[in-house]
This record gives C-alpha cells, sequence and structure tokens, in this order.
C-alpha cells in the first residue's frame, strides 16, 4: 500500500501575475522550484491564503531570479496579484519509505519571493 505525503513546499508567496488567457499551469521561478525540489510538469496543489481557494494545475517554469509568480488560464480567476500563495507537491510512497522520507519546505522572502 502507498500514501501521498508532502514532497514539497513553497510557504507563503506572492502571487505577482494571473493571465487568465494562458492556456494552464502555474509559472513559478525557476530557482524556487530549484530550492524545493518541484519539477516542471509536476502536478502541484495551491492553496491561497487570502480567499481560501484551493486547486491542483502543473508547473512551469520561469526566469531564474525572477520571483515570479504567475496563476494561468482559468485559475487566474481564483487569485489576485499580490495573494499569498502555499505551494504543494506530494509523493505516493510505501509506508516504510514515508516514515523515513522528510520533506523540501523552503520560505522564500514574501515581499519579492526570492530565496534571499
Amino acid at each position: 500500500m502507498n500514501v501521498e505525503i508532502v514532497k514539497s513546499k513553497i510557504h507563503r508567496v506572492k502571487v505577482t501575475g494571473a493571465d487568465l488567457n494562458y492556456i494552464g499551469s502555474i509559472t513559478i521561478d525557476k530557482d524556487l522550484m530549484d530550492a524545493a525540489n518541484i519539477l516542471e510538469g509536476e502536478k502541484i496543489q495551491v492553496v491561497n491564503n487570502n480567499n481560501g481557494e484551493r486547486f491542483i494545475t502543473y508547473v512551469i517554469a520561469g526566469s531564474s531570479g525572477s520571483g515570479e509568480i504567475t496563476v494561468n488560464g482559468a485559475a487566474a480567476r481564483k487569485v489576485s496579484v499580490g495573494d499569498i500563495l502555499i505551494l504543494i507537491t506530494y509523493a505516493s510512497l510505501n509506508i516504510e519509505e514515508a516514515k523515513k522520507f522528510k520533506p523540501t519546505i523552503i520560505f522564500p522572502n514574501e515581499e519579492n519571493n526570492l530565496l534571499s
């Protein structure tokens, strides 16, 4: 049997853009993706601290060092620029692996979404 556990978390980043006319997904600064061990195309849960919305999409890499957090497509209706998000990915592991697994959690600067 496998269980779903938190694999990666980017805690409290600010939405920098919302592009309704894009095909879909969330664009995340590549530096944040790398630091949080998140892959391009990976399924991600987005939690909006400002309005309580939660949705699932996939990740597109943004420019490194840009601080970009852009919600694309229909999900853009669930955020406003300046909203604070928590971004979470999960892994499916067997029970023994899950007991030993340690997630990667990062805490970027909430004002500019950068690591330093």
